[in-house]
C-alpha cells in the first residue's frame, strides 16, 4: 500500500511539524485542531517553523510554496475520510486517544492505517478500540521533526507486516530512518533517555554540580548536541513528568521515578522553551 494522502490529528508542537514535514514531501496532508482558534494558532506555527528553516538552510523558499500548497486545516474529524494514513498527536491521555481512535476507525476508509505517535502510552489500548487492529501501529517522530532523522515505529501483536512494510516505505520516503520497538512501555528511546535525563536533574536537585557543568559535561565530554537539562527544556518538562510518571507506574522501577524539583516546576509553569522558562531562561 502507498500513502497519497496523510491525516495529522492535532496542530500542536509534535503535529505541526509532522503535517509540514508531509507537506513539504509534496504529499497532500489534512491537519485538525479542537477548534478554529487552535487551529489557527498551529498552522502560524507551521508557518514560523518554515520561515525559520528557510533562514536556517534547512528547507528552500520553493518548499513554502509547497507547504501551503498540500496543507488544509479542519475542525472536522469526517476530512479524514479519505486519507491513506492518519497520525495522532494530541495530548498524552489515555482515554482521549482511545476515544479519538473509536471515531476515527468509524469515519476512515478499512484500508486506512491509524497510527499514534504518543511518547509511552500503549498502541495495544487503542488498537483494542477499531475494528482494523492490524492497521494501528505507533510512528513515533522527534522534535524537530524536520531536523530529527529517527522514526520509532512500534508494533503490536495485532499489527500486520503489510502494515509495518507500510509504515517503513513511508518513513524511508520522508528521509528518515527506522528502528521497530515492540509495543512495551517507553518503547527504545524513552526508555533509555528517561532515566538520564532524571539522573541529571537529581544532579542539580542535590548540588553536585550548576546546570551548566552538568550540561557541558555530556556535550564537551560524550559530544552530545546538547546537554540533559537543556535537552528536558526542549522536549518540554511538562511532557518530561508525563512520560516518566507513566513509565514508573508501568514498571515501578525507582530509576523512573520523578525528583520533587522537577514536579515543583511544572506546578510553576516552568515548563522550558515553550514558556521561556524551565532550567534555563529563554527570550
Amino acid at each position: 500500500m502507498s500513502i497519497k494522502k496523510v491525516g495529522v490529528v492535532g496542530c500542536g508542537q509534535m503535529g505541526s511539524s509532522i503535517a509540514l514535514l508531509t507537506a513539504q514531501a509534496g504529499l497532500p496532508t489534512v491537519v485538525s485542531e479542537l477548534n478554529e482558534d487552535l487551529l489557527n494558532e498551529g498552522l502560524r506555527n507551521v508557518q514560523n517553523l518554515v520561515n525559520r528553516y528557510i533562514t536556517k538552510g534547512k528547507l528552500l523558499k520553493r518548499d513554502k510554496d509547497t507547504v501551503d500548497a498540500n496543507l488544509i486545516g479542519t475542525t472536522t474529524i469526517e476530512d479524514f475520510a479519505d486519507c491513506d494514513l492518519v497520525i495522532e498527536a494530541i495530548l498524552e491521555d489515555a482515554g482521549e486517544k482511545k476515544k479519538l481512535f473509536a471515531e476515527l476507525d468509524s469515519v476512515c476508509s478499512p484500508e486506512t492505517i491509524l497510527a499514534s505517535n504518543t511518547f509511552s502510552l500503549p498502541i495495544t489500548d487503542m488498537a483494542s478500540v477499531t475494528q482494523r487492529p492490524d492497521k494501528v501501529i505507533g510512528m513515533r517522530f522527534f522534535y524537530p521533526v524536520v531536523v530529527m532523522t529517527l522514526l520509532e515505529i512500534v508494533t503490536t501483536i495485532l499489527t500486520s507486516e503489510e502494515t509495518v512494510k507500510t509504515a517503513k516505505a513511508f518513513g524511508e520516503s520522508l528521509g528518515k530512518s527506522i528502528i521497530i520497538s515492540k509495543d512495551e512501555p517507553g518503547f527504545v528511546v524513552n526508555r533509555l533517555v528517561a532515566p538520564f535525563l532524571l539522573d541529571a536533574i537529581r544532579l542539580l536537585e542535590s548540588g553536585v554540580a550548576s546546570r551548566e557543568d552538568i550540561d557541558a559535561s555530556m556535550v564537551l565530554g560524550l559530544n552530545h548536541p546538547m546537554g540533559p537539562l537543556r535537552l528536558s527544556d526542549l522536549i518540554g518538562l511538562d511532557n518530561v513528568l508525563y512520560v516518566t510518571q507513566s513509565l514508573y507506574e508501568q514498571l515501578q522501577e525507582e530509576k523512573f521515578a520523578p525528583p520533587q524539583i522537577l514536579v515543583n516546576m511544572v506546578k510553576a509553569g516552568h515548563l522550558g522553551r515553550k514558556a521561556s522558562k524551565g532550567f534555563y531562561e529563554y527570550k
